[in-house]
């Protein structure tokens, strides 16, 4: 057994009995695609490589065959690689990926231009249908060029998905590994497809004077993985972050909130189907200090309860997904069925503060009456399953 298939759906499944392509140009990011075939394969898929001879400058064939497990192609023979792989016959690959990309291949597959392989394997995706994604990495400058501007808008005209890039210190950076992996598993994954979701996660905060606030616990991490999840399945996403302690992907658009009236002013703006994991605070101070409160004295502060998001915005959504925490299990499926009754929310999303562990979380969702248990990439796609049942 290849040393790849060691790691083969480390991470998830995603990429299942996936046949994918992977074009490498020669732009020095090509040293960073032994790590992306690593990462497509820890997500299930079987990778096979093709190299241009300017690629082969800057990263040796036998990396990416160790990566892959697959020898990697560098030339079109007598075998039809390009045909074989991306042709129109049964088996032929599920997608193809270029990356990194330069400004010369771009602009050769805009003219139909075929002169290396991966531009030969290009063509053949083109015409038998195989989905292409493109991943552009070179000098900013080179990017800004109008022909190159023109060839790309071409490209998504005719279907191709470009991700990236990252314009930073004057390069067009290649994208993110994270965000190429979507990006991939969303060009094959369509089950939410036109549909529109806002997650709001993390949490919001209450000042108390010029420098304290309340707040709580929560981290925002459960609301980030829906929404990358969503949004791996062909969601519209929206993210909404409140105070979150881990990173937010920039390739999924954001409006940030600190407190309930932030929250409260993006309301008009709902639409579409709208998940609420977010720790939203419950109560804020009748009085707020403009000044910083000295902490040489005891304290007394008056909370008063605040509006309750879900209740203002209930009738502005195709399908609301609350989450409710309660002390005991028993105690969150009342409250949470309740909810439902009650028609604040078509579905909630129910937990026992007793069972929140690092790493894995246990639920209750309403609209199927199960618990599960997992990691919360695992939580997020069973909510994902439930509320795409009509």
């Amino acid at each position: 057994m290849h040393p790849s298939n060691h790691i083969r759906e480390s991470k998830g499944t995603d990429l299942r009995g996936k046949r994918i392509v992977l074009g490498v140009t020669g732009s020095i990011a090509a040293v960073e695609c032994v790590k992306l075939v690593r990462e497509l394969i820890r997500e299930g898929a079987q990778v096979c490589c093709v190299m241009t001879d300017a690629a082969r400058t800057i990263i040796h064939p036998y990396a990416l065959d160790f990566a892959s497990g697959n020898q990697t192609i560098t030339e079109i023979t007598g075998m039809v690689e390009h045909v074989s792989l991306c042709g129109d016959v049964p088996d032929k690959a599920d997608i193809y990926i270029i990356s990194p990309a330069t400004a010369n291949t771009i602009s050769k597959i805009a003219t139909g231009i075929d002169d290396t392989p991966v531009t030969t394997f290009a063509t053949t995706a083109m015409g038998s249908g195989v989905p292409i994604v493109i991943v552009p990495a070179m000098h900013k400058s080179m990017y800004q060029h109008p022909v190159v501007i023109d060839n790309i808008e071409r490209l998504k005209s005719l279907g191709i998905t470009f991700v990236g890039p990252n314009l930073q210190e004057g390069t067009a950076k290649i994208a993110s590994m994270a965000q190429i992996v979507d990006e991939i598993v969303r060009t094959l994954d369509r089950r939410l497809a036109n549909r529109k979701i806002i997650v709001v996660t993390g949490r919001s905060q209450e000042p108390m004077d010029s420098m304290r606030v309340i707040t709580n616990r929560a981290t925002g991490k459960s609301g980030i993985e829906l929404a990358r999840r969503a949004y791996r399945r062909g969601a519209d996403v929206e993210l909404w972050c409140g105070n979150v302690v881990c990173e937010i992907p920039d390739w999924i658009p954001c409006n940030y909130f600190d407190t309930m009236e932030d929250l409260m002013g993006l309301a008009e703006e709902v639409r579409g189907t709208l998940i609420v994991p977010a720790a939203l605070s419950d109560f804020g101070l009748k009085e707020i200090d403009d000044n910083k409160i000295p902490s040489s004295e005891p304290l007394e502060l008056t909370l008063e309860p605040l509006p309750k998001f879900i209740d203002v915005v209930k009738d502005r959504t195709d399908l609301l997904v609350a989450y409710k925490a309660a002390d005991t299990r028993d105690e969150a499926v009342e409250k949470a069925e309740g909810m439902v009754t009650q028609g604040r929310a078509d579905v909630v999303v129910a937990n026992s503060i007793k069972d929140v562990r690092k790493g894995i979380n246990r639920i209750y969702i309403t609209r199927d009456g199960k618990w599960y248990e997992g990691r919360k990439r695992d939580i997020a796609d069973r909510v994902l399953d439930n509320i795409e049942k009509p």
